[in-house]
């Protein structure tokens, strides 16, 4: 399921496209994803501009003239795809529709955004902008890791009394936004801290530590355009490329990174989630 870096990606890749611009006409074919869509939603979406285009955790948020909010979540193999598009950026004909085309925007100015989602399991819905921190997929989501509610102070006193391990407890959305699987494992690689371990027994300063590597590892897959695994793709189609870079994820059985360390990578199964580390430097 693609995670923060990759929603960020694709959200900075419908900004010059998408913002600002009228939806000249929405196809909706189907009556559903994950979940039905809402009422109307062509003739609710036809005809606005997208005002703003926000990010909150996994969730593109496009804010509409109407005064509603358009959210969009990708899934597990939801794509979102621009083509025709009048700013020279992307330099995509219009392709022919494919079977899973499930959503398609055509804007005023040329533009065609396109929601491909083989496996159904992506989701949008509409809301009153001033409600939407009230929708249920973001009324209990903790604060944005990127963002500047998220500093040592908070996530000390937020796991201080988790029992949990830490690798739960820091892919529990209500802890912090966004975070998933593959950059915890990261994330917890560089700190040395293993993903076994009860996050209320590390100590204050370890979770502190935390803060800055987190943010170090989020900035540094956006800038890479994500970590393409299996479905992921950027707005102009192509492939995120921090996979290159994990140090840790994916590598069972291989050498540990870390100098002088003579572990190996081990995998094991936390909430049925892979977890990936080396048993000798991560404790």
């Amino acid at each position: 399921m693609p995670e923060l870096p990759e929603v960020e990606t694709v959200r900075r890749g419908l900004l010059p496209v998408m913002e600002g611009s009228e939806i000249l006409r929405a196809d909706v074919n189907r009556p559903d994803l994950r979940w039905p869509f809402p009422d109307r939603m062509a003739d609710r979406l036809t005809g606005k501009t997208v005002t703003a285009l926000r990010r909150r955790s996994k969730y593109i948020l496009a804010d509409l003239s109407s005064g509603e909010t358009l959210i969009i979540h990708l899934g597990m193999s939801g794509r979102i795809l621009i083509s025709g598009d009048p700013l020279g950026q992307f330099h995509h004909d219009h392709p022919a529709p494919e079977k899973h085309d499930h959503v398609v925007f055509h804007l005023t100015n040329g533009g065609r955004v396109t929601f491909n989602d083989p496996r159904r399991f992506g989701a949008m819905d509409l809301i009153a902008t001033k409600h939407i921190e009230t929708h249920k997929l973001l009324a209990f989501l903790g604060p944005e890791p990127l963002g500047n509610n998220f500093d040592e102070p908070y996530l000390v006193q937020a796991l201080k009394t988790r029992r949990t391990p830490i690798k739960s407890a820091l892919l529990d959305q209500r802890v912090v936004a966004g975070l998933g699987n593959i950059y915890v494992c990261e994330v917890l690689f560089r700190a040395s801290v293993s993903p076994l371990r009860k996050a209320a027994q590390i100590s204050d300063k370890r979770i502190a530590s935390l803060v800055p590597i987190i943010r170090d590892v989020l900035s540094e897959a956006i800038a890479a355009g994500g970590s393409s695994l299996k479905d992921y793709r950027q707005t102009d189609g192509e492939l995120g490329y921090f996979q290159h870079n994990f140090r840790v994820y994916g590598r069972e059985a291989e050498p540990c990174q870390t100098f002088d360390c003579k572990g190996v990578i081990s995998r094991v199964v936390q909430s049925g989630r892979s977890s990936f580390y080396c048993p000798v430097c991560q404790r």
